[in-house]
């Protein structure tokens, strides 16, 4: 059975980052570490069920990396958009057979490449110019080498999740590449008119009560 592993905010930076999350689900999201192969860093904590939230931004003290950075990072829109407001950008589904998966999906995955930090082992599906799928709303796909999940030694700061919704033009379409990666029951789908745009939510029960994270940006 495949899960949904974490969600993720970028920002321009980590303090911008964090700064958003305590402005958003009111709790400070603590410190990560360090992704040197990607030239990140992030900050972490628990949402429950073996998820969890990243804050990830570009590592100013660490090198450039050889490929293009993850989660569409290195892109010119993608930065600009940022500057103005840090926002969760996409979600990523834990497996059990990553290679499987990659070569089953009705959608390019990405190439899995190992990766490590410290004494966690993964695999994550990665494509060749770093771009997100369909815009963030098509999940990234990992498989832990590590036991136990790492969520279980992130802070646990009272925040639960309790859904992830995906508001799309062609509601059709993706719950059909969802299924060909068995993703589908993850998540809500709610169709959008045509001329709308792709969007994600996450409702998270908080301390402070129920609060939203959404791909879109506020106006």
């Amino acid at each position: 059975m495949n899960h949904l592993d974490h969600l993720v905010i970028a920002a321009e930076t980590l303090e911008q980052g964090v700064d958003y999350v305590g402005t958003t689900l009111g709790v400070e999201i603590p410190k990560g570490g360090l992704h040197k192969t990607m030239g990140t860093h992030n900050h972490l904590m628990q949402l429950g069920n073996n998820a969890y939230l990243e804050v990830i931004a570009i590592d100013p003290d660490g090198r450039t990396p050889h490929q293009p950075r993850w989660f569409n990072l290195d892109d010119a829109l993608m930065r600009e958009s940022l500057q103005r407001q840090p926002r969760l950008i996409t979600w990523v589904m834990n497996t059990a057979d990553i290679h499987r998966l990659h070569r089953e999906s009705a959608f390019s995955t990405g190439t899995p490449t190992e990766l490590s930090r410290d004494n966690l082992r993964w695999q994550i599906a990665l494509t060749a110019d770093g771009r997100l799928l369909a815009n963030g709303i098509l999940p990234y796909i990992i498989q832990w080498h590590s036991k136990p999940h790492p969520s279980q030694v992130m802070a646990d700061l009272g925040c639960r999740l309790q859904s992830l919704e995906i508001y799309h033009n062609r509601a059709d379409w993706l719950r059909s590449m969802l299924e060909s990666i068995g993703a589908d029951h993850l998540v809500s789908l709610h169709a959008l008119p045509e001329n709308e745009s792709a969007y994600l939510s996450a409702s998270i029960e908080t301390p402070s009560g129920m609060k939203v994270l959404t791909s879109n940006l506020l106006r």
